[in-house]
């Protein structure tokens, strides 16, 4: 049996995504973000059904964990020279919000270890008024109305527990109408394009820059069979989106989306919207900003513990 590296980045939920990247292009065979956040944010009252246990996030601890899996072989040793590297140059960056640690912790472990530990803390999510992530391995009876996404996340990043994901999908469900053209950049493994097509929407184009997210978010449409009407491409941002979307969705983070909110006006059809999310909330102004300069009306603004969301219709 192969025998494989677990690479664990101590870190915190802003800079998550941006660890995550680094350990996909070191070569991790996927990534998987702890976030004691994410649990306390998907507990619901007594009565309904549990998602995560509390001792999960009593063993997550305040550090933000995101650990990628290599295979031991010769190679190892740069690979963790490189991802050293590229955390200590992260951290010359002087960025505007805390990376934490950047602890780096490594442990060795056979293959089917991790493979199906990480699956007991990954149960139904409820998303917006009736969408439930749904994993393919738990079993769930969905309430009358329900739109229940069955993802695989495999070896790829988003199952969906993520403030920012359940705002999006929130305003998704709200805006996206049957026989639309919805662009997904940034896709992740898919939840947002599945989402857009439950809702009536014809065509999606998905796009992500990790070959990998894009390869399971095109299972994930199948498994959801939604693969006819929705297309997975890799590619940086807009640099494959060569169509307009009358919605076009950006679950990404606030620098990025600053700097898309002009040039995706391009991709937006005339009244179209554009809905994105991966906002810190003390970000939350300068996105506002960046809106109104490239002239939208902003619908709608969610904010939900420190994340910010926005839903803004083209002039």
């Amino acid at each position: 049996m192969e025998n494989w590296m677990e690479i664990k980045v101590l870190t915190t939920t802003q800079a998550a995504d941006l660890i995550s990247e680094i350990l996909l292009e070191a070569g991790s065979e996927g990534t998987m973000i702890e976030d004691r956040n994410d649990v306390a944010a998907n507990q619901r009252p007594e009565g309904q059904w549990d998602i995560i246990d509390e001792a999960i996030a009593e063993r997550i601890g305040d550090d933000v964990k995101v650990t990628g899996y290599f295979p031991i072989d010769g190679h190892l040793n740069d690979v963790i020279a490189q991802i050293q590297s590229e955390l200590r140059r992260l951290r010359a960056l002087e960025l505007d919000f805390d990376l934490g640690k950047l602890e780096v912790i490594t442990q060795g472990f056979e293959n089917e270890d991790w493979s199906e530990s990480w699956k007991k803390a990954f149960k139904p999510i409820r998303l917006g008024e009736h969408f439930v992530i749904r994993p393919g391995w738990a079993e769930f009876d969905p309430l009358p109305g329900d739109k229940v996404i069955e993802i695989d996340p495999g070896l790829a990043f988003g199952t969906g527990t993520h403030e920012t994901t359940g705002m999006c999908t929130a305003l998704v469900e709200k805006y996206v109408r049957p026989g639309q053209r919805v662009i997904d950049i940034g896709t992740g493994s898919g939840i947002l394009a599945i989402a857009a097509a439950h809702m009536g929407a014809d065509e999606v184009l998905a796009t992500d820059l990790d070959p990998v997210a894009v390869r399971v978010a095109a299972e994930n449409a199948g498994i959801n069979g939604f693969d006819d009407r929705i297309s997975c491409r890799c590619g940086d941002l807009l640099d494959v989106v060569d169509v307009s979307g009358d919605v076009v969705i950006a679950n990404i983070i606030a620098d990025v989306i600053i700097m898309l909110a002009r040039p995706v006006r391009a991709r937006i059809a005339d009244g179209g919207l554009f809905i994105c999310s991966g906002i810190a909330v003390d970000r939350r102004d300068d996105v506002i900003r960046a809106l109104n300069e490239a002239d939208y009306e902003i619908l709608d603004e969610p904010v939900k513990g420190e994340w910010a969301a926005f839903a803004a219709r083209k002039r």
